[in-house]
C-alpha cells in the first residue's frame, strides 16, 4: 500500500471511524477492494460510541418516521443473524404511564403493524412481572423486538475481517486538513498524524466521507455545499447496577429521558436533545441529568434514587429538511451524496441514519464506490456472517469475568477488579485488536475493553494498567503518567454532574489518589 513513510496510497480512503466508516471497509473487503480507514481519533469517537447502544425494533420511530422504522425492522433482524456475538436479545418494552396520551398509546400497535413489526400487547400486571420496576401507574404496555449491540465489539470486529481479507489499513489519529483536486476529482487527501505529530499524503481513487456529525465540515473541505446537518446533542446517563432485563420505551411521541437500556451490568437512561453548533465542546450538564431522571423515574420510579456512575453526550447529525423545526421529527433515514452536482466524480458521502442502519448505509455507499471503480462484485454483508476474533471481545460485559473462570491462572493478575480484567486481555488487545499497535495508552486499551467502566471508574485499574505498562517497558519515563493523567481526566468528564451520595464518597477517594499520591494535579501538560 505505501510508497514511503509519509505518502499512502490505496484504492479507496475512508473518512470516519464509526460503525458505518468500519461497515463500509469490511463491505468493501469483500468485493475485493482495498481501502484505508482514518479517523482524527479513534474508533467509535462520535455518535457510533456515545448512544445507548439500542438496536432498534423500528418501534420508536413508527409515529414519526415509519420509512426508517421498516429499515430498523429489517437491519435489527439481519444483524441478529449475523453478528449475534455483539448483541443481546432482551427484548423491549412500550409501556405508557398515567399523563401519557391514551389515543396514541392505543393507536401503537396498528402502526406497528403497518411497519411489518411484530408487537405484542400485554395486560400492565403481564408487564410488571416482566419487569417489577415499572411503575404501578402503568396503564398501556407492548412487547416489541428490541435488542442490545455493542458499536466497540462491532466496530472492532469490521476493521479486523477487513485486515484479515485483503489487508486493508485502519489508523487512528489521522486527521484530513485539505485535499488535492484536479479535473474534477480529488488526487490526495493531505493528513495530520497526531500520533507522530507528522503531515502524510494519502493519494486513493475514491474518497468516501463517513465522518458522522463532522461530516458537512469534511464536504466543505472539498468544496461541495450539498451536504447539510443540524446537530443535536444528546445526554445519556449511567447507573452503577442494571435495573431491567428489557429495553423499556416510554409509549409516547420521542422526548427527553424515554429510554432505559440495559449494557450487560448497568443501565443506560436518556436522551436529551438539544441543538448545539459546536462539535468539539459538548459535554452533559446538571440540567439534561436532571430532566432524564425525572421523566425516566416516572416509568420506573427506582430511577430517582439509583446510583448513577458518569453521563455522557455526543452529537447526531440529522438531515436537514426544509420547514422541519424539530429535531425530534428530523428524519433518522440516511442520505448518500456522491457529490456530481458539485463537480466531483470520485468522492462521496454517507450520513444520517442510525447505529441499527449502519450496514444497510455501508453497502449502499459501497455499491457507489465499487460501481466508480468498475467493480460488479455484489454486497455480501447481507448474508456472510461476521466472524468473531477473542481479541475484540473485550469490550462485552462479563467476557473478562467467563475467560478468568475457565482458565484459573493464579499469575494473569486482575488489574481491573469493577469488571475482572486480567493482564492477559492487555497483552492479547495489543496483539490483535485493530488500531491498538498505533498507541498504547490506557485510553486505547479501556476503548477496547471494559477497563474504567465500573462503579470506581478507573480510580485504581488505570494505576494498575498504567504501572503494568511500566512494568513491561511501554513506559520508560513521564510518558506513562501523562497518559494516566489523560484517562482519568476523560472518566472524570462523565462523573462531575452525578456527584452526589455515594459517587461523591468515590471521587473523593479518586481525588486523594490521583492527587495526594501520585501528583497527577502538578504534572506539566507536556509530561
Amino acid at each position: 500500500m505505501s510508497s514511503d513513510a509519509t505518502t499512502l496510497e490505496t484504492e479507496v480512503l475512508i473518512i470516519g471511524g464509526g460503525v458505518t466508516g468500519t461497515g463500509i471497509m469490511r463491505d468493501l473487503a469483500l468485493r475485493g477492494i482495498h481501502s484505508l480507514l482514518i479517523d482524527k481519533r479513534d474508533l467509535c469517537a462520535g455518535a457510533s460510541g456515545g448512544n445507548h447502544g439500542l438496536l432498534h425494533s423500528g418501534g420508536r420511530y413508527v409515529s414519526t418516521d415509519p420509512a426508517a422504522a421498516m429499515e430498523c425492522r429489517q437491519e435489527n433482524a439481519l444483524l441478529k443473524r449475523l453478528a449475534p456475538q455483539c448483541i443481546e436479545t432482551a427484548g423491549g418494552l412500550f409501556v405508557a404511564v398515567e399523563g401519557d396520551d391514551p389515543a396514541f398509546a392505543e393507536q401503537f400497535p396498528a402502526l406497528c403493524r403497518n411497519a411489518g413489526i411484530d408487537c405484542e400487547e400485554l395486560s400492565p400486571a403481564e408487564a410488571r412481572r416482566l419487569e417489577p420496576v415499572l411503575s404501578d401507574k402503568l396503564f398501556k404496555a407492548c412487547r416489541v423486538p428490541d435488542a442490545t449491540i455493542d458499536p466497540f465489539h462491532l466496530a472492532l470486529l469490521n476493521v479486523d475481517h477487513a485486515r484479515l481479507i485483503n489487508g486493508s489499513v485502519y489508523r487512528p489519529h489521522t486527521e484530513v486538513l485539505r485535499f488535492e483536486m484536479a479535473d474534477g476529482e480529488i488526487r490526495a487527501a493531505i493528513c495530520h498524524d497526531h500520533l507522530h505529530k507528522r503531515q502524510i499524503t494519502i493519494r486513493a481513487r475514491q474518497f468516501v466521507n463517513a465522518g458522522g456529525a463532522w461530516a458537512m465540515n469534511i464536504a466543505r473541505l472539498a468544496d461541495c455545499a450539498d451536504v447539510r446537518l443540524l446537530y443535536a446533542k444528546g445526554t445519556i446517563l449511567v447507573s452503577n447496577d442494571r435495573l431491567a432485563h428489557h429495553v423499556i420505551n416510554r409509549l409516547r411521541p420521542p422526548g427527553d429521558g424515554d429510554i432505559l437500556v440495559p449494557g450487560g451490568t448497568v443501565s443506560l437512561l436518556g436522551t436529551t436533545s438539544t441543538r448545539v453548533d459546536d462539535l468539539e465542546n459538548v459535554g452533559p450538564t446538571a440540567e439534561e441529568v436532571d430532566r432524564n431522571i425525572r421523566e425516566g423515574a416516572a416509568m420506573i420510579p427506582a430511577l430517582a434514587e439509583a446510583r448513577y456512575i458518569r453521563a455522557f453526550s455526543r452529537v447526531r447529525p440529522l438531515l436537514q429538511a426544509a420547514g422541519n423545526s424539530s429535531d425530534r421529527t428530523a428524519s433518522r433515514g440516511f442520505a448518500l451524496l456522491d457529490h456530481a452536482s458539485q463537480g466531483l466524480g470520485n468522492f462521496c458521502t454517507i450520513t444520517g441514519g442510525k447505529l441499527t442502519t449502519f450496514r444497510l448505509m455501508a453497502e449502499k455507499a459501497s455499491d457507489l464506490v465499487a460501481g466508480r471503480l468498475g467493480n460488479r462484485q455484489a454486497c455480501l454483508t447481507a448474508s456472510e456472517p461476521l466472524p468473531d476474533d477473542e481479541a475484540c471481545s473485550w469490550t462485552e460485559p462479563a467476557t473478562a469475568l467467563k475467560h478468568w473462570h475457565r482458565d484459573r491462572d493464579a499469575d494473569d493478575m486482575i488489574l481491573c477488579e469493577c469488571e475482572m480484567l486480567p493482564q492477559s486481555a492487555i497483552e492479547q488487545i495489543f496483539a490483535g485488536s485493530p488500531g491498538s499497535e498505533q498507541e498504547r495508552t490506557i485510553e486505547a486499551v479501556a476503548l477496547r475493553s471494559r477497563a474504567g467502566k465500573g462503579p470506581c471508574q478507573g480510580s485504581f485499574c488505570g494505576i494498575r494498567i498504567g504501572s503494568w505498562l511500566y512494568d513491561q517497558g511501554h513506559y520508560r519515563d513521564a510518558t506513562g503518567l501523562a497518559h494516566m493523567r489523560d484517562f482519568f481526566d476523560e472518566r472524570f468528564k462523565g462523573q462531575r454532574c452525578v456527584i452526589w451520595g455515594q459517587q461523591a464518597a468515590q471521587m473523593e477517594l479518586a481525588e486523594a489518589l490521583h492527587c495526594g499520591l501520585l501528583g497527577l494535579d502538578t504534572l506539566k501538560e507536556d509530561g
